[in-house]
């Protein structure tokens, strides 16, 4: 064997060592976001109510981790299945595996301390060191006010106990190698105050809701940053067809630059009357996964500082075509 030879085989087995050396530990080094707090809280009506508030109307838990009528509009949350998990998102919605939402009423999360919970909804790190997939934005719950993510906490230990196992989640390769460099640190934030500073106010309403998400197209379950709030992501619709969401930057011909804060606030509200709730969902015909029933019971103070901020985002244009029937 040449000299140049073993210096090639030499070459190729400090590679594959490189490598066997970083995937090992990416695998048992990673998720590094500390241990999870040491914490009771106490749940104070007070807290209770604020996190009910956010859990079902702004963050909108409740939403994911439920069961929902898609024979309605919009798929509402069932009565009985708040909390229990099963929703499922996996390669059908473009994400990289087949993630399953848990069971949060105190039937799934009683073995959880409140700082293990604290950790997995803003870290995305679960009682056991497992990184979580950010179908749960935990980057933006992260950013919340410590104070709000408690009361949430509070909130879904009081939820009705339901059992159900959801099953496990996975991811595809090489997102199951990927997904334990994605959890980090939380970054909190105090929340601005409103009346001295509606934008800032905003701002922190619209990443707790993670608008962004949803209204930003994506590659590979991943947003494209530079399409912020743009809208055209598409999601299969359980009653058949495909949706888009929504432009709303404040783009004056595909946004909403036109519209009123009176216009923006109304058509949530709209969301809400008996007609829209008794609104039956037929097979082909229009639908959104846009939970509208759950986001539309903001307070209007709520609703127009989301519009506000959203005036101060850059315009960009995009026409988005809504919906596409399933082809027969």
């Amino acid at each position: 064997m040449t000299l140049i030879k073993k210096f090639l085989i030499g070459l190729v087995l400090i590679f594959v060592l490189f490598i066997i050396g970083s995937l090992s530990y990416v695998k048992i080094a990673l998720p590094d976001v500390g241990d999870a707090p040491k914490i009771k809280i106490e749940a104070t009506p007070e807290r209770i109510a604020r996190g009910k508030y956010l859990a079902n109307h702004v963050c909108v838990c409740i939403d994911c981790h439920s069961k929902r009528d898609w024979t309605k509009f919009s798929g509402p949350p069932i009565e009985g299945t708040f909390g229990m998990g099963g929703e499922c998102f996996d390669q059908k919605f473009g994400f990289p595996g087949s993630y399953h939402s848990k069971n949060i009423t105190p039937f799934g999360v009683k073995s959880w301390t409140d700082g293990e919970l604290l950790r997995a909804i803003t870290t995305g790190v679960d009682k056991q060191g497992n990184a979580l997939f950010p179908i749960m934005p935990y980057h933006y719950y992260g950013q919340m006010d410590e104070e709000d993510v408690k009361s949430i906490i509070a909130y879904i230990r009081i939820l009705q106990p339901v059992e159900n196992d959801p099953g496990a989640s996975s991811s595809d390769f090489p997102m199951n190698f990927i997904i334990n460099t994605i959890p980090q640190k939380a970054n909190f934030q105090k929340i601005p105050n409103k009346k001295t500073d509606l934008i800032a106010y905003g701002k922190y309403l619209i990443t707790a809701s993670g608008c962004i998400e949803c209204h930003t197209k994506d590659e590979k379950g991943q947003i494209i940053p530079e399409l912020a709030y743009s809208g055209g992501r598409e999601f299969p619709v359980p009653t058949g067809g495909e949706v888009r969401s929504g432009n709303i930057t404040p783009d004056r011909e595909t946004g909403i630059g036109t519209w009123s804060k009176e216009q923006f606030i109304a058509l949530f509200k709209a969301r809400s009357d008996s007609a829209t709730l008794n609104m039956k969902a037929k097979p082909g015909q229009f639908n959104t996964i846009m939970p509208w029933t759950m986001y539309s019971k903001m307070t209007d103070e709520d609703l127009e500082a989301i519009y506000t901020y959203l005036r101060t985002i850059k315009p960009i244009k995009n026409e988005v075509e809504k919906f596409t029937s399933a082809k027969l």
